[in-house]
């Protein structure tokens, strides 16, 4: 398997198209893995707001004054959620589409004073979308950091995929001793992800796109959002 950093990218812009981007730089082939930064997808979508835009509500004004953070900004992560499940000491909420993370992913970093960038609408139609423009038969996933519990420090994760499997089935198969799996589920697309996040890197002079050549995975199955009704978890954290 090898990596590959796409250099030279520009400044992405809403509108810009991506993946005619990409391909003017790099020559991709049949079974590679693209993986694109969320951060310059959702600009291309025109995600990025003005924090003026926002009118809080009382439940956004009460939030904010117990964390000291900007009412405009908590209304923004309401608004990006679709349930609040812890609200200090900070804001631990599900996405629209279905990913729980702190601040609804919303970025302050890169945008220009008082404005953020928001996650793209639903990922995983951006990244089918991606896909469907590259003149290559290629996987998509785009990534994003997330901080994880019981672990400290941030790591790359999928948010959104086409053209490849979430998750690889390994239930059925026989370990090294014979025993027959019967539970484990690898999360592939967040292995890639977090492989194409030690790449790109965070600070400002990251790189947001990277291919990986020669990986093997199956092409469809599984999401790795938690669906509702089997996590244990979350009944316990919602405030």
């Amino acid at each position: 398997m090898q990596g590959y950093l796409i250099r030279g990218l520009p400044v992405i812009k809403e509108g810009d198209d991506i993946a005619s981007l990409v391909q003017a730089l790099f020559e991709l082939q049949d079974g590679d893995v693209l993986c694109l930064a969320s951060t310059i997808v959702a600009k291309s979508e025109g995600r990025s707001r003005n924090l003026e835009g926002y009118r809080p509500s009382p439940r956004a004004a009460a939030i904010a004054s117990a964390l000291g953070k900007d009412p405009g900004f908590v209304q923004a992560v309401l608004d990006e959620s679709a349930e609040v499940l812890l609200d200090r000491p900070f804001l631990l909420v599900v996405t629209r589409f279905g990913h729980i993370c702190v601040n609804a992913g919303i970025d302050q970093s890169n945008v220009g004073d008082g404005r953020i960038l928001l996650l793209p609408e639903n990922p995983g139609e951006s990244a089918a979308a991606l896909r469907a423009r590259l003149d290559k038969d290629c996987a998509v996933i785009i990534t994003d950091t997330c901080g994880r519990p019981f672990r400290c420090g941030v790591a790359g994760l999928a948010i959104g995929w086409a053209g490849l499997a979430a998750l690889k089935d390994w239930r059925g198969e026989r370990d090294m001793h014979g025993k027959v799996l019967e539970i484990t589920l690898e999360a592939i697309v967040d292995e890639i992800a977090g492989m194409a996040n030690l790449l790109m890197g965070e600070a400002g002079e990251g790189t947001p796109a990277v291919v990986f050549r020669g990986l093997k995975y199956p092409c469809t199955g599984g999401s790795v959002f938690m669906p509702k009704n089997k996590d244990v978890i979350r009944p316990r954290l919602k405030s």
